[in-house]
Formats: C-alpha cells, sequence, structure tokens
C-alpha cells in the first residue's frame, strides 16, 4: 500500500491552482478561525479570594483556568489532575487513517497550565459537595467555595467481553479512542487490512459518546484507504450502529447513508456489540429483543460505550432521574453549565449531561460562558451567559475532502464559515481540519479566545 506523506496535506492528481491557493492562505487562516467567536474581554478583573478547584487538566479545564485567572485576582486556584500529557484528541482519526503521526497529538501538560495555578498532580477520587471538598486517590482532601468538573469521561470497553484494549492493533482489532498509541496501532491494522482487503466491521454504541462523528470518519477513510491499495473489490464494508441511526443529527445522518450506499457501505441498525473473540476474529451482536449474531471479520474497529468516570457517578453530582442518569453524568443546566442543585459548581466538556455537546469544538463556544457564569457567581451575581450546545464536526469523507458538520442543542445546522456549505465535502473543509484547527485548539486552550 501506498504510505501517505506525514506533514503534507495529500492532493492525489494533477497539481490544482484552487488547492496551492488555499495552502498559501491556510498560513493566516488560524488566527482568522480562532477569532471567530471570540469572546469579549473583561472588563476588569475582580478581586476575591475565593478558593476555585478545577478537576480535570483537558482542554475544558485548562481553558476555563486560563480564564480565570485573568478574570479574578487574588483567587487561588487549584487543578487536580495527574495527567503529565497533554492529548490533541481530535487529532486521533488523522493518526488512525495515516495522515498525522502520532507526535502530532502529544505535548507536555506542564507547557499550558496558566501561570499562578497550583497543580495538584492526582485525581479525585470522591466529590463531596455538600462539604465543597474533593477527596484525591492519594487521600489528600481539597476544600473549595467554587467548583469546575472538567473530568472527561470513561470508555467503557468493560461492557464488551473480550475486548482487550492492549491487543488494539494485532489481529484486525482496532479502535480509534483509547490515546495516541491506539490510533497509531489502528493505522497499523487499517494498513494490514488494506493490503488483502476482506470483511471490515465498524461499530457504534447506543451511550453518549465524544466525537460522534469519529466512527463515521473511520468508516469514509478505511473505505478510502481500501480504494487507494486496489483491494476494494475484494472487501466488504459493514456499520453496525446499536441505536437507529448512524449520526444524531437527521439532515447529516440522512447525507451520510446516501454516500454509504453509492460507495457500497451496509448498514444495519439496533445492533449492538456484545462480545468479541479477538483470536478467532469473530464480533457478537445483539438485537433489543436479545437476539444475537456472530460474524466474522478481518477489521473491527470497537467504539465503546461510554459513561461518566465513577467518581463523579457515584456523587451527588450525578443525574440522579431522566435520560442521563443511566450514564452518571454531570447534573448542569444546559444553558448556564452551572449544576442544578449546587450552585458553586459548573461543568465542562464531556462529563456534561447535555443533549449534545461532547467536542472540543463545544468547548470553544463553551469555556466562555462557563468562565463568565461562574466569575458572576463570584461577584454575588446570577450567571446570565448562555451556551446554545454549539457542536463541530469536521467530516472525513475520503483523503483530501471533508464536510464541516456545525449544530446546536436543537439539531439544526449552524455555519459559521461561509466559504463552507454544511453537507458538501470540499478540500478547504480538509485544510480546515489537516491544518488549522489544532492552532485555534490551543488559542483556546490559553484562554485567547
Amino acid at each position: 500500500m501506498k504510505s501517505v506523506a506525514k506533514h503534507e496535506v495529500p492532493a492525489p492528481g494533477a497539481p490544482d491552482p484552487a488547492r496551492r491557493r488555499l495552502l498559501r492562505l491556510g498560513a493566516g487562516a488560524p488566527a482568522a478561525l480562532a477569532a471567530a467567536g471570540a469572546a469579549t474581554p473583561a472588563r476588569g478583573a475582580i478581586r476575591t479570594n475565593a478558593r476555585i478547584v478545577i478537576a480535570g487538566s483537558g482542554l475544558g479545564g485548562l481553558a476555563v483556568a486560563h480564564r480565570l485567572s485573568q478574570a479574578l485576582e487574588g483567587a487561588k486556584i487549584t487543578i487536580v489532575d495527574r495527567k503529565e500529557e497533554h492529548n490533541y484528541q481530535p487529532g486521533y482519526t488523522l493518526v488512525a487513517s495515516g495522515v498525522w503521526p502520532m507526535d502530532k497529538v502529544r505535548d507536555r501538560n506542564a507547557d499550558y497550565m496558566p501561570p499562578g495555578v497550583n497543580w495538584v498532580r492526582d485525581m479525585v477520587a470522591e466529590f463531596e459537595p455538600a462539604a465543597n471538598a474533593v477527596v484525591t486517590t492519594g487521600g489528600q482532601r481539597i476544600e473549595y467555595d467554587f467548583l469546575v468538573v472538567a473530568t472527561g469521561l470513561h470508555l467503557d470497553y468493560a461492557q464488551i467481553p473480550g475486548m482487550d484494549v492492549a491487543a488494539i492493533g494485532s489481529n484486525g482489532l482496532a479502535s480509534v479512542y483509547p490515546g495516541p498509541q491506539a490510533a497509531q496501532a489502528t493505522w497499523a491494522a487499517m494498513q494490514a487490512f488494506a493490503q488483502k482487503g476482506g470483511n471490515a466491521i465498524m461499530t457504534l454504541p447506543a451511550t453518549p459518546l465524544k466525537c460522534a462523528g469519529a466512527p463515521l470518519k473511520m468508516t469514509f477513510m478505511l473505505r478510502d484507504r481500501l480504494r487507494q491499495a486496489g483491494t476494494l473489490d475484494k472487501s466488504k464494508v459493514r456499520f453496525q450502529s446499536a441505536l437507529g441511526n448512524v449520526f444524531g443529527v437527521k439532515a447529516v445522518n440522512d447525507n451520510v447513508l446516501a454516500r454509504w450506499k453509492t460507495l457500497g457501505v451496509d448498514v444495519e441498525t439496533n445492533r449492538r456489540l456484545v462480545g468479541i473473540d479477538i483470536g478467532a476474529r469473530r464480533a457478537t451482536f445483539a438485537s433489543p429483543e436479545g437476539e444475537k449474531e456472530e460474524l466474522p471479520y478481518d477489521f473491527l474497529h470497537v467504539v465503546p460505550p461510554m459513561r461518566a468516570p465513577d467518581a463523579i457517578r457515584k456523587s451527588e453530582l450525578s443525574w440522579k432521574e431522566g435520560p442521563f442518569a443511566a450514564g452518571g453524568w454531570l447534573e448542569v443546566d444546559k444553558a448556564t453549565l452551572q449544576h442544578r442543585r449546587f450552585a458553586n459548581v459548573f461543568g465542562i466538556g464531556d462529563i456534561n449531561g447535555t443533549p449534545r455537546g461532547k467536542t472540543a469544538a463545544t468547548v470553544k463556544k463553551s469555556a466562555p460562558i462557563v468562565a463568565a457564569n461562574l466569575v458572576s457567581v463570584v461577584a454575588g451575581r446570577k450567571p446570565e451567559a448562555s451556551f446554545d450546545g454549539y457542536t463541530s464536526c469536521p467530516l472525513l469523507t475520503r483523503e483530501g475532502s471533508a464536510m464541516l458538520i456545525e449544530f446546536d442543542y436543537d439539531g439544526k445546522l449552524t455555519p459559521s464559515l461561509p466559504m463552507i456549505e454544511p453537507l458538501q465535502d470540499s478540500f478547504f473543509a480538509w485544510l480546515l481540519k489537516v491544518r488549522m484547527l489544532k492552532p485555534a485548539y490551543l488559542a483556546v486552550l490559553k484562554g485567547r479566545v
């Protein structure tokens, strides 16, 4: 199989002047992209001695920490997270499909910590909101006046008997979600499969999940790698969804299904992955009625069920009833992102129990809102900033082409860039994903937009 250039945007075929112009424009585009939707600068820092704990140092936790450190003078801000490596998770699908090398998604967490913030290198094991305290796995008790929950979510591979994360990359087993190493191992499995062809099975669980477009991107890119390798006629690609659709926004779902029909990707719905025999390369799926079927595969992409981490799920901070209770998600108001029962608690990112919003783009739009509302509460005011559920998914459709999907809580498409037509794939949307979004991500991470 032809190797893919790692640092350049692929441009198959004859040179395209329009593409060359876009590439020249790409150098200045990240700043313009980051500026779009930028928050209004604070009128002045508020003096306070408030103790603020932020549980988690991913994009959400660090973005809010930077903003609070700028907006509050004298506040004691503590970040609790043992993670030393900061991963650019939106790049995992690029690594797993051979577009990026693994090192492009790996950075040092220390490089992004705001100055003056206390970093406790441990994990929160218990949340005690009634006592305004958290307890770490090492037994340290940290009291707070305000809490920001930015823990991310838990990949619940344990719900799939026979699954072994350590085996990703071997025996045709793939999964893009666990981290950079798994993404790289997934690319190795994809390469090996594409060279020979065979039966590929792509999966989707029934739970909420981060980057809901990733299973679709992997399907599109796998099919394109087969085409490039010349083994498409020897292969069959099947998508098994545990839901009644493949994407929660109807317009996107219908568009993808129409594309897959043309591309020869078979789709079956209401089929949940309930077991894997890695050595035998067989996967078992169950219907809602409990009927099971075992399918052989040469390549299997596993998307695990997802839920809140135990520390949140078992605490008083989780939803106790309603659609988000089963996953133990954080009970926040979907507009203010303030906890519905504990007014001094806010949530950001994947942990929130809201109708949508588990992407980096969600954090870009919601971090200024969480910070502004928390500052309002510190100042004795009611939170007034409102989040509309903005979510974005640059959906790769083949090498050199993508769709930029943007939508809100209601599933309404909300395009923000006039040069990109929703539901129409383009080289510019690919360029946006491959070249421009990481600089924009870093600007969000540092509280600049």
